[in-house]
């Protein structure tokens, strides 16, 4: 099996040049979304700092998720406000979304397109010029060197979590987000994340944590939050 290289490898990850780190990197009030008749978050509040990682706990449908997914800009809440750097949700969106990355349940990858080709298309979405060879790095970095040129549609739940880690490698966010990201991975990949994780924050980045296992995301913060029905308990 692919392994991970080793976890000291993930490379520097400087903030675009237009991040203001002077603003909260995460600023939520009262964020509701409802689904038909169904209230997901109740009003939910958060403020996170640039350089700050953050663990989000709950149980299964306390709307963990679906707050990942309103700041990733992918939905739209039904009620509240906020701000990703200082950036609107709703009437910000585009530019909110230059600035952050999400590993989430969903890759977002391609079947019909190879490995190296997701990241090439990826990075070019977005408005990069990557190099064949930052493209072949970022994939050795996750285990996947010898799945370059074979298609997504063969790949297992964990390469294809693999291959959005690798996309985040080539494109650093300024705010991670990650919902269970120690899924699918062994003992080298999960130091592996925390590694990518403790960068990212450390070059003034912030991560918020979606996780089960609070004992695991102990290891790189001390700063925990819990969502219950809806609501961000301190």
């Amino acid at each position: 099996m692919a392994k991970f290289a080793s976890a000291t490898d993930p490379r520097s990850l400087p903030l675009p040049s237009d991040v203001n780190e002077s603003v909260l990197a995460v600023d939520l009030h009262n964020i509701a979304r409802r689904f038909s008749r169904r209230w997901v978050l109740r009003g939910a509040s958060l403020q996170v700092r640039p350089g700050e990682i953050v663990a989000l706990l709950g149980r299964n449908g306390s709307g963990k998720t679906t707050l990942l997914r309103v700041m990733s800009t992918a939905l739209r809440p039904t009620r509240g406000t906020g701000t990703i750097y200082g950036k609107e949700l709703v009437s910000e969106a585009n530019e909110i979304r230059e600035v952050v990355g999400m590993l989430g349940h969903h890759a977002g990858i391609y079947d019909d397109l190879t490995a190296s080709e997701n990241l090439k298309f990826a990075t070019r979405m977005a408005g990069m010029r990557t190099s064949r060879e930052e493209i072949a790095d970022a994939l050795v970095q996750v285990g996947l060197a010898d799945e370059e040129k074979h298609r997504v549609r063969g790949f297992s739940a964990g390469m294809r979590r693999r291959l959005s880690l690798a996309r985040l490698i080539l494109r650093p966010p300024s705010l991670l987000l990650l919902d269970e990201p120690y899924a699918s991975f062994d003992q080298q990949g999960i130091d592996f994340v925390n590694s990518f994780i403790r960068q990212t924050a450390a070059n003034g980045g912030a991560v918020i944590v979606v996780t089960h296992d609070p004992g695991r995301v102990g290891q790189i913060t001390r700063r925990m939050v819990r969502i219950e029905d809806g609501r961000i308990v301190e």
